[in-house]
């Protein structure tokens, strides 16, 4: 029975764990690959694997034990010589002690099982970042390729005022500079995208130098922060958090073994002793009744608990474990509730910042720079005044780049604060 529990109840852990993905199907097809694959998450299920196994071996009764005694000098008897002794025995723990040690390994399983699923998790967590990091250095190569047209655009102007006189030789040099900045930076986007790619094949057990396609972010997805309903969302779904309830209930059993221990084991034992024929006696004289005939024994026997010192210890000390692991459970809870609170106030000023740049920022960015090429072109403005134009729309894209690669981080890290979809199954 404890073994079907302890089944059922990581097959539901197994399948009731999902990741939100918002459609981005690439995205999913890499977290169920690295599910599958990873080395990480291949060891905590044969740890898992491995903590069932301990459910039969401490269910099963001790190993019989069997004596044989052969006789180097025969005991003589009245009936006949003593040959050869055979004994067996058999040590029944008292009541309730097997079933203590399975249940005990049953919930040693089931921490397992939650282990199990928080390794997956955390898995999902940091492909997603890795992914989403890989997301804004694709946006980031884009962007600055992009800008590094433009340079060369305005390059080429400068070059044509400065060939009519109208333009400075220190503008051209000027604009040569900003182009070689650009290309040192298309050069470290690439050096990061290397390690971002290592980072996502390493987590799909895949070869490190395996090239990845391009990855573009799909579209914001808008959540709804109420942190009551996370809180409590994490308390039932948090793999961690579950691994210390039952680690808590595993504890209140081994109290109850530990004052069990206190109580007799009995063994029952059986025994058999050949018997030989009397070899001393003339052929005349009369054999004494019984000659010859085997022993049959059978014995009961309890071990004698008097140290009680010991016992007692064992007691106290599974209930000093009991109020550590309650203890502990209500440590990591409130380490969680921190993690959510922090993580949904990220998410919330990520989420405005966004909007600020996508509604303010980058369209007067890019008003600006239409405005100073316009004056450039009539020479109103010199070529410093264009670059700083131009290096505020860089910057405000490339920002807006990272702010949605770290929404999309913040998202995974609430999906793993809370122990499920962020924010399919919370908005």
């Amino acid at each position: 029975m404890i073994r079907f529990l302890a089944g059922l109840l990581v097959a539901a852990a197994a399948f009731g764990q999902s990741f939100a993905t918002g459609g981005d199907q690439r995205l999913e097809s890499y977290i169920a690959e690295a599910l599958e694959r990873n080395p990480g998450i291949r060891e905590s299920f044969s740890r898992y694997n491995a903590a069932r196994q301990r459910l039969p071996q401490v269910s099963a009764l001790p190993d019989p034990m069997l004596g044989v005694t052969q006789y180097v000098r025969s005991p003589e008897t009245r009936v006949g010589p003593q040959t050869t002794m055979f004994g067996i025995s058999q040590k029944f723990p008292w009541f309730g002690k097997r079933g203590d040690k399975e249940k005990i390994a049953a919930k040693d399983a089931a921490v397992a099982a939650q282990r199990h699923e928080a390794m997956k998790a955390e898995v999902a967590r940091r492909l997603k970042i890795a992914y989403y990091n890989l997301a804004y250095l694709d946006q980031a190569t884009a962007v600055t390729g992009e800008d590094l047209e433009l340079l060369r655009h305005y390059e080429t102007l400068a070059r044509a005022r400065y060939s009519q006189g109208v333009g400075l030789q220190q503008a051209v040099i000027k604009l040569q500079a900003e182009i070689t900045r650009d290309h040192s930076r298309l050069e470290t986007l690439k050096r990061q995208r290397v390690d971002a790619e290592s980072v996502l094949n390493a987590l799909m057990d895949r070869r490190v130098d395996r090239p990845l396609p391009k990855v573009e972010f799909a579209a914001r997805p808008s959540v709804r922060l109420e942190l009551d309903k996370l809180y409590a969302a994490a308390r039932q779904r948090r793999p961690e958090i579950q691994a210390a309830f039952l680690q808590i209930e595993r504890e209140e059993k081994r109290i109850q073994l530990a004052r069990r221990q206190g109580w007799p084991d009995v063994t029952v034992g059986a025994g058999f002793v050949n018997v030989a024929r009397r070899s001393d006696l003339i052929a005349s004289a009369p054999r004494p009744p019984g000659e010859g005939k085997n022993i049959y024994s059978f014995s009961v026997g309890v071990n004698l608990p008097i140290f009680r010192r010991k016992y007692n210890a064992g007691v106290l000390e599974a209930t000093e474990m009991f109020l550590a692991s309650k203890q502990r459970y209500r440590g990591l809870a409130n380490e969680i509730d921190v993690s959510i609170r922090s993580i949904g106030y990220r998410i919330e000023t990520l989420d405005q910042q966004i909007s600020l740049f996508e509604s303010a920022l980058l369209p007067q960015a890019g008003q600006a720079l239409r405005s100073s090429e316009s004056a450039y072109v009539t020479g109103m403005v010199s070529v410093l005044e264009l670059l700083d134009s131009e290096r505020v729309l860089l910057e405000v894209r490339l920002g807006l780049a990272r702010l949605r690669a770290d929404y999309m981080n913040a998202l995974a890290e609430m999906e793993r604060a809370i122990g499920s979809a962020f924010p399919e199954e919370t908005s």
